[in-house]
């Protein structure tokens, strides 16, 4: 099995070293830095993202040509922010993707067009969605990093190729399964990042736990009203593809989403918040993409209308949490 992983950042690394446990896959991993590159090739190790983690040469390969990198391999591993995927794959044709299975582990949309990153695979490239599949958590780079016990979830519609793929992901420190709801875990993974960020926001601002809770027991309601409405189907949110996925985004100290927001509620401007962490917050996109789709939606979702409110109208952060906290139950 070789598999092509693009993307240079902590998630990308986190799916090269757990792919690279499976003694039967051969990795082309392709990031835009050319220095980083090459710094992966000589000392086997990302220097900017969890640069603890070692990758045998034998397995994983380095690659800055975009094109080498999906030459002759099964399937392809999307692990780059949202915001920069059509750049990413920029000169790549549907001739590129033939006989390719895409797993996304993006959870976020593509702005502007405020499309799924399957849905922009398949209209862009022409990949079906019974030939793609989304990864969901909880799980963090950071702790794959340090190899303690994470669970993730494959989804696809065709239920054989993600639990393909989940087995390649199985390794002593990741229990993967696999299910077919790929609409519902894509669109509750974009929903957990705007919850976390907005999570982060009213902690800034000096909210607790007690109003935490709240607001994440109240975001649980909201993904499944928006699932229900967008792509109804019978599942389980309780479980750990949904829930879990939205518990550790929003309490978690290596959420970048929760501590994007964190920031906003400390009074930080949006561009110096992103400036100081130096990593893409999805949710921050996201909430911009949501609000405009549920202008045909119609849902009632009073903590993305509070996040859009903060972040993109610029109302007082007091006022729109006085709101909120009325809207809440």
């Amino acid at each position: 099995m070789k598999i092509t992983v693009i993307g240079g950042g902590s998630w990308a690394t986190a799916i090269v070293k757990i792919l690279s446990e499976n003694s039967g896959i051969k990795i082309k991993w392709w990031m835009r830095n050319h220095e980083a590159v090459d710094h992966i090739r000589k000392h086997h190790h990302n220097p900017k993202y969890l640069s603890s983690v070692e990758f045998h040469p034998s397995k994983v390969k380095a690659y800055h040509q975009i094109k080498e990198a999906f030459k002759g391999t099964n399937m392809v591993v999307l692990a780059v922010p949202a915001a920069f995927l059509s750049e990413a794959l920029e000169g790549l044709t549907p001739d590129h993707f033939e006989g390719k299975a895409v797993i996304s582990a993006i959870k976020g949309m593509i702005p502007k067009k405020h499309l799924l990153i399957t849905d922009f695979i398949k209209e862009s490239f022409g990949v079906p969605l019974e030939r793609q599949a989304a990864i969901a958590g909880p799980c963090h780079a950071e702790e794959v990093a340090a190899e303690k016990n994470s669970y993730l979830t494959i989804a696809s519609p065709d239920l054989g190729l993600a639990e393909q793929f989940a087995a390649l992901m199985d390794c002593r420190y990741v229990r993967a399964s696999a299910i077919t709801d790929l609409y519902g875990v894509e669109y509750a993974a974009v929903m957990k990042n705007i919850v976390a960020l907005a999570c982060g926001i009213t902690h800034g601002l000096g909210a607790g736990d007690n109003f935490q809770a709240v607001m994440v027991s109240n975001a649980m309601l909201e993904i499944k009203r928006l699932l229900n409405a967008v792509s109804p189907a019978e599942r389980e949110v309780s479980s750990s593809a949904y829930l879990g996925d939205l518990l550790v985004t929003a309490y978690s100290q290596f959420s970048r989403n929760r501590a994007f927001g964190n920031m906003i509620g400390r009074g930080y401007s949006v561009k110096s918040a992103q400036l100081e962490m130096n990593m893409v917050a999805e949710g921050y996109y996201a909430v911009k993409s949501i609000f405009e789709l549920n202008k045909e939606w119609q849902i009632e979702m009073p903590i993305t209308r509070f996040a859009h409110a903060v972040l993109y109208e610029k109302n007082s952060l007091k006022k729109e949490f006085n709101s909120l906290r009325k809207n809440l139950f």
